[in-house]
């Protein structure tokens, strides 16, 4: 990526929760909020000399969108920190770091904020269009008579609201949908989504009890007075006799449940990037370096949603000057264990690198001890907008605790996006 090194100095994220639950009266301004105070006094950072921020998020309040300017003024940091938010689906973390990391190697900056934070249980029901305009005209109106026209105008159906959901504007479908359809074009098995799942899980509650999440993850206090310091969607007694008894969700023949999916999660989390130089000369300890990044997009009326990454691993191998058999980790978001087990199949086969990639070579091999080895998405969570920084703090901690040296960061996003970041773990 450059002669200028970018250097990850620290970072932090909250406990990711099922959404609606402990985190519910908690906006995004504030979880935001919460994550930047944190890596700032990790740090011993003086704000002051902070020069951007950048955050991601993919539901907004509709009441402001720049989350990421309302989550500083919300930490109390110097609000002449210039911000910008950003929305690459679940991928918008990872874009929000590579957006800070890309102004520090262009010179334009030497040190920065980035993450993202995700608030499902700030997000508002909809109206149409028609009861908007109703509003509207009948705010606007200023006599009584005025009034009373607009009134009669009124139809009961304007108070249906519009549901909340995550489709796609393309396709029609759901996330779910999507990636049910995945499973059907890869031939992956309701028993294996299962057992993936339960993999998660179990890797998701040994590291926890380990010690290995205390390394990153803070305590947040709720308004209601609870102190929140572990992720709550992880299920340490599930097993895949339990999952198999759970209906499909999105199709009645399908195999995406809700134990083989990423829950709807409440999260922030956050990093501190920082120039090599401005790092040494500031006697900061990095705990790693960004070596590439690399996005991709598909057709999806060709492609399957989800299969984005694959397109974006070899453009981020080559900028990284490494070979696959390079990486001691790999990252891969879990949007759905079909999506997933789908990927790695991608990943393995010499005819999908020959039909796709042009390439007569597979891409690689995966070592199952090297997958997501602290849980994923699927037992951790999923705010949409936090998730991309989540996965690099993951690496980074584990990739140190093994003192190991390269990992590869798979996000996954809608719209058939796909990001990829290879790291470098700088040892203790």
């Amino acid at each position: 990526m450059g002669k200028e090194r970018v250097v990850v100095v620290t970072g932090a994220r909250t406990p990711f929760v099922r959404a609606r639950t402990v985190f519910r009266n908690l906006p995004p301004s504030t979880l935001g909020g919460t994550v930047l105070r944190e890596v700032i006094a990790k740090s011993g950072l003086d704000p002051k000399i902070v020069e951007e921020l950048y955050f991601g998020i993919v539901s907004p309040p509709a009441e402001g969108t720049n989350v990421a300017r309302e989550a500083l003024f919300d930490s109390g940091l110097p609000p002449t920190i210039p911000c910008t938010t950003v929305n690459r689906y679940c991928a918008s973390a990872a874009e929000a770091i590579a957006g800070i990391a890309g102004k520090i190697q262009s010179g334009q900056i030497d040190i920065g904020l980035a993450g993202g934070v995700e608030s499902i249980s700030s997000v508002q029901a909809l109206f149409s269009l028609e009861a908007t305009y109703f509003l509207q005209n009948f705010v606007k109106a200023k006599s009584i008579g005025q009034k009373l026209s607009c009134l009669s105008k009124f139809k009961p159906k304007m108070l249906v609201p519009q549901e909340p959901g995550i489709k796609e504007p393309t396709t029609g479908l759901t996330m779910g949908q999507s990636g049910d359809l995945m499973a059907r074009a890869f031939q992956v098995s309701r028993e294996s989504q299962d057992q993936y799942a339960v993999d998660s899980h179990l890797k998701a509650h040994q590291a926890w009890e380990k010690g290995f999440f205390k390394t990153h993850v803070i305590a947040v206090a709720t308004p209601e007075g609870t102190v929140v310091d572990r992720d709550t969607d992880i299920r340490a007694d599930t097993s895949v006799e339990k999952l198999s008894k759970l209906k499909p969700v999105f199709y009645k023949d399908g195999t995406v449940t809700a134990g083989n999916a990423s829950p709807l999660t409440d999260g922030a989390a956050c990093v501190l990037l920082m120039s090599e130089s401005k790092a040494r000369e500031l006697k900061m300890q990095p705990i790693g370096v960004i070596r590439s990044v690399a996005a991709a997009g598909v057709d999806i009326k060709k492609e399957p949603l989800l299969i984005g990454p694959v397109f974006a691993i070899p453009k981020a191998l080559k900028q990284a000057g490494i070979q696959w058999n390079d990486l001691d980790l790999i990252e891969m978001h879990e949007a759905f264990a079909a999506q997933v087990l789908s990927t790695l199949q991608a990943i393995e086969s010499k005819t999908w690198a020959k039909e796709k990639l042009n390439s007569d070579q597979a891409i690689g091999q995966i070592d199952p001890t090297k997958l997501n080895v602290n849980g994923g998405s699927i037992s951790l969570g999923h705010p949409f907008g936090a998730t991309g920084a989540r996965i690099l703090l993951q690496t980074l901690h584990e990739l140190r605790s093994r003192k190991k040296n390269l990992g590869l960061l798979s996000i996954c996003a809608a719209g058939g996006l796909g990001m990829v970041m290879v790291v470098e773990a700088i040892d203790s």
